[in-house]
């Protein structure tokens, strides 16, 4: 794998991202201390589609007195 400094990085920028799109990686140094690495990329990516609200409309049903589930054990527990 080739190192190059930052100046002739820069220089040949456009040759050096061909190559490295070619799968030849390379590395930018500065002051003889490797920073980056360059390689190809594997695989594009992939933004997940948000989920929507609602997707499980019809698969399930809430019942009408869910909000007051548990309210006398509840009461218990707490002692009111």
């Amino acid at each position: 794998m080739q190192t190059f400094n930052i100046h002739e990085a820069k220089i040949h920028l456009s040759r050096l991202v061909e190559e490295a799109a070619k799968g030849e990686s390379f590395i930018i140094s500065k002051a003889g201390k490797p920073l980056v690495k360059v390689s190809a990329l594997d695989a594009p990516v992939v933004v997940q589609p948000r989920r929507r609200l609602g997707f499980l409309n019809g698969e399930i049903s809430v019942p009408d007195d869910f909000d007051r589930m548990g309210d006398q054990e509840i009461e218990r527990l707490f002692g009111g």
